[in-house]
């Protein structure tokens, strides 16, 4: 006995019979273990940590839990009072795969039913879910059951963007290959996202990585390069000379070196290839204005795309008036003015100084350090056929990402002083008129025309002869794909001395991987390694030739996904353009805020491409976009050191944290999940602990999406959220047992009070309904809506006995509490929907008591409802205190001016701000809010 000083009586017993439980028989045995168990789990916390050690080698096993003791409706067809852990364990268990399997399938499409597409962004297949992808999966897997139960046709995809360095590193690492890695990873991660019960079109799955998907990226590039929007050219890359590899920007640390070999990281400039993304930016930018609005992604798309009111020309270099047969591109800021053009800059820093160009040596000869340097060089324009110089800038950078661009000196004093300086001519080319209009003049065939006429026309042109006036911002780069790897879709290109850069016959895709089964992770390329597979014949004049042996940059492989989602199979297209025009546009994107630029810039590329390749009706691919902040924990560092503790190394109990060993104070701050810094959660652990509904819940409720989310289940909402789900229970259980208990229900039976109660219960359903569905549709507020929701089931907790029994009302608003909790938490929604639907005598007929609870229809605002006053309840703080609520109409519940005015005038603002000065007040943009900030 002394073993357990601090135990409660009731439990020693049971510990001793444990000890002694080996003589007895095996049925015996079973039962007393069960007891034990019971009693472990239904004891305070300490006294359960303190007898851990001993229940422990035990080793419990579910399957000598006596079905008997715990049960659900189910199952059993017994109703279960109590929603304990046993209890949610069973239920979660029972509806796992039913609720899985009604949405694992598409159906053809049925067009008498408005389609709905929503997508989350396809994982990395690392091998693990991290907490920001159960938050982002959550996400969609809510809208996708909402929208099914509005009777959308929902689809839902998911898939891998399997291509990258993480598995070709662990390739090098381990010895093993990239593809069995990926697969291994895909298959457990895939395992993870099925224990989450998430409603996902797996029928549509794709894997970036394998070749019927890689086939269509080639097919996409030759499309491109066919366009004449690929094109190769030297840039500066990172070089390891010890690996002697060319290294990402994510491989090199903060102090220039190797992540790998630790060398001092050399820049060098290598042949790349380039998408001319430049080529769409205005249409990019213009189209932003079409879509709704994105909560600041927009801007952020805005700000990445600039102002477009440039663009560039094509050169030919000349020297001694003899073609070198090398061309170069220049920014034009005033496209207009380009008859005005005096010279072409090129930066110190540019590729002609310091790659392999045939004109590096005189550039590097006449170059001057800090002095405008005018060269021997000639360019050409190809769109006006002019000859101006190259002048080496005196300046380290120009604006934005250029280095190269033409000076115009009668639209730029700059460029003006530097022509006056080296002795260039120019002419003026822009005339202003006495009404203070400018038109041409000494511009050949454009002279004459308005500015606006001038730039439509001249732009125009030099796109049909091929040689620039795309407009575009000097901020935007084209898009370099590059990479000197493995782990990569091949870019389809063989080069031939005769020919040239030659793509690869279509008939002859895909370009696939060589399978290469040693990974050192050394040279310009992998692919370059295998000689059988880089020697080739050209396929023009079928003489030798060699493979393009780099690869493509991942982000390609996701510039283009969501097409192929709608039509995955396809084998002789990327998609079938009727399926593609079907479900596009994706209604609901979601996926992380650091996506929302890069990511999101070139995916709109491929869609525009693709739809001026009439392969797509739709320019646009996202209509709504959702982007979630990150999930964080908090994280404890020392000071001195910046080492990272675990949690078991530090100590919480007093003020401040301390290091458990030193007692020295911590640097805490919130951090996003990272194992490095030990603040991750592991899903599997969360989900087990608390079960899926309850971090679903959780997930929705802690934080809006578009915000960080700070994880810490001492303080945060989990508890909350267990409690409402135990009182949903306790509420669902009191209503069978009210009905079960043998009295006939009647609304007739109802006194006059009863029925102004019942009758404020349907008001509070319809105005839950209206409101949750509209949160649902247009700003996706789960932790508004759970808000909602959980008011509801707190006015019908307030309910009489003789309301449970006699009103419809009551019957009705808590089915539709149900129903439209059911898209958040499937598992518990279910169970009790089950349960309500054998109760016997229902007063509510319009609900499908015989389908399951996710096949139910959205509940919509009854009719009647609709015709009362408009009148919106706008609940009243004063310095962040509620105080009341105020009725306005609900015309004007969102001018902030009005509804200060109604609240002041009103009975309680009478009572609360009469005589007192209000310094600031703030009407919610979301919720029927308004603060009132006074000084005290």
């Amino acid at each position: 006995m002394s073993l357990f000083p601090s135990l409660p009586l009731t439990l020693i017993p049971a510990v001793f019979v444990c000890s002694r439980s080996a003589a007895r028989s095996a049925a015996n045995i079973c039962c007393r273990m069960w007891f034990i168990y019971h009693r472990f789990l239904t004891c305070p916390k300490p006294w359960r940590r303190q007898i851990h050690g001993v229940l422990d080698p035990i080793k419990w096993q579910k399957s000598l839990i006596p079905r008997c003791i715990r049960c659900i409706y189910s199952e059993t067809g017994k109703w279960e009072r109590s929603y304990t852990l046993e209890t949610r364990e069973k239920v979660e268990r029972w509806w796992h795969s039913r609720i899985k399997e009604q949405f694992n399938k598409t159906a053809e499409i049925d067009k008498s039913r408005p389609k709905f597409y929503v997508l989350s962004m396809f994982p990395y297949p690392s091998g693990k879910l991290h907490m920001g992808h159960v938050r982002v999966y959550t996400l969609s897997d809510t809208i996708a059951r909402f929208q099914n139960m509005r009777g959308l046709q929902v689809i839902n995809p998911m898939g891998w963007d399997a291509f990258g360095l993480p598995a070709e590193n662990a390739a090098i690492d381990h010895g093993l290959h990239p593809a069995n890695w990926t697969q291994s990873n895909i298959q457990h991660m895939r395992e993870q996202l099925d224990a989450l019960g998430l409603s996902f079109s797996w029928d549509r799955e794709i894997t970036t990585c394998l070749p019927e998907y890689y086939k269509w990226t080639q097919y996409l590039f030759i499309k491109l390069y066919e366009a004449g929007l690929v094109y190769q050219n030297e840039a500066m890359v990172n070089w390891d000379p010890v690996d002697q590899t060319v290294l990402a920007n994510e491989q090199v640390d903060e102090n220039g070196c190797s992540w790998r070999s630790g060398a001092k990281v050399e820049k060098k400039y290598l042949k790349q290839w380039f998408i001319k993304t430049s080529a769409y930016s205005k249409a990019m930018l213009d189209g932003l204005s079409d879509l709704p609005k994105w909560y600041g992604i927009k801007e952020m798309q805005v700000n990445w795309l600039g102002d477009c009111t440039g663009c560039h020309f094509e050169f030919l270099l000349k020297i001694n008036n003899k073609p070198t047969g090398e061309t170069i591109t220049a920014y034009a800021y005033v496209p207009e003015a380009i008859y005005g053009a005096s010279h072409l800059y090129i930066l110190p820093s540019h590729r002609l100084l310091h790659g392999n160009s045939g004109l590096k040596e005189v550039f590097q000869k006449e170059f001057v350090p800090d002095k405008d340097s005018l060269t021997s060089v000639k360019a050409m324009n190809l769109f006006t056929s002019q000859e101006i110089p190259v002048v080496i800038s005196a300046k380290s950078d120009f604006d934005g990402y250029l280095d190269t661009r033409i000076g115009i000196p009668c639209t730029k004093p700059d460029d003006a002083e530097v022509a006056r300086n080296l002795g260039l001519s120019f002419e003026e080319v822009i005339e202003t008129l006495p009404d203070g209009s400018e038109r041409l003049i000494n511009s050949g065939e454009f002279t004459g025309m308005s500015r606006q006429q001038a730039l439509n026309a001249i732009t125009q042109q030099a796109k049909n002869k091929g040689v620039g006036g795309h407009l575009t911002s000097s901020k935007l780069k084209d898009w370099l794909i590059s990479r000197q790897r493995y782990w990569g879709t091949p870019i389809p290109i063989i080069h031939c001395r005769s020919c040239g850069p030659v793509p690869v016959p279509y008939k002859d895709l895909p370009v696939q991987l060589p399978n290469i089964t040693s990974f050192t992770g050394k040279g310009d390329s992998l692919l370059g390694s295998t000689s059988h597979w880089v020697n080739c014949l050209c396929p023009r004049c079928k003489e030798p030739a060699k493979r393009e042996t780099d690869t493509m940059d991942t982000f390609v492989d996701s510039a283009w996904y969501y097409l192929r989602y709608t039509d995955p199979h396809n084998s002789v297209r990327p998609f079938h353009k009727d399926l593609a025009d079907h479900w596009m546009p994706v209604d609901v994107y979601i996926g992380g805020k650091e996506h929302a630029v890069m990511h999101l810039y070139f995916a709109r590329f491929f869609s525009h491409f693709c739809h001026n390749q009439k392969m797509t009706k739709h320019r646009e691919p996202f209509h709504k976009l959702l982007v979630q902040g990150l999930i964080k924990n908090r994280t404890f560092r020392l000071a001195t050191t910046g080492k990272y503790l675990k949690r078991e190394e530090v100590d919480l109990t007093g003020p401040e944290p301390v290091h458990i060993k030193t007692k020295e104070k911590l640097q805490v701050m919130w951090e996003k999940m990272s194992k490095s810094k030990h603040n991750g959660i592991e899903p599997e652990e969360i989900v087990q602990q608390y079960g899926i509904d309850t971090v679903r819940l959780y997930i929705l409720f802690a934080s809006s999406p578009e915000q960080d989310f700070l994880w810490d289940t001492n303080t945060d909402a989990i508890p909350g959220v267990q409690r409402w789900q135990s009182r949903l229970w306790h509420l669902a259980t009191k209503f069978i047992e009210v009905r079960n208990s043998g009295a006939l229900p009647s609304s007739q039976l109802l006194n006059r009070k009863e029925k102004v109660e019942a009758k404020y219960i349907w008001e509070q359903k319809n105005s839950t309904v209206s409101e949750v569905t509209e949160y649902f549709m247009d700003d996706f507020l789960f932790r508004t809506i759970i808000a909602r929701l959980m008011g509801l089931s707190n006015t019908l907790s307030q309910a009489s006995q003789r309301l449970i029994l006699h009103s419809a009302e009551f019957e009705d608003a808590l089915a539709t509490l149900f129903v439209m909790l059911s898209p958040m938490a499937p598992h518990i929604s279910s169970e009790i929907w089950k349960g309500l639907s054998h109760v016997q005598n229902k007063l509510c007929t319009h609900h499908l008591w015989d389908t399951e609870v996710l096949q139910q229809p959205w509940p919509v605002v009854d009719p009647e409802f609709l015709e009362q006053p408009d009148i919106v309840e706008v609940s009243v703080l004063i310095n962040n205190k509620p105080c009341g609520k105020v009725s306005v109409p609900k015309q004007v519940a969102r001018d902030a001016e009005m509804v200060h005015e109604l609240v002041v005038q009103s009975k309680l603002g009478t009572e609360y701000l009469q005589g007192r000065t209000i310094t600031k007040f703030i009407l919610s943009p979301r919720t029927a809010l308004i603060n009132f900030l006074i000084q005290e």
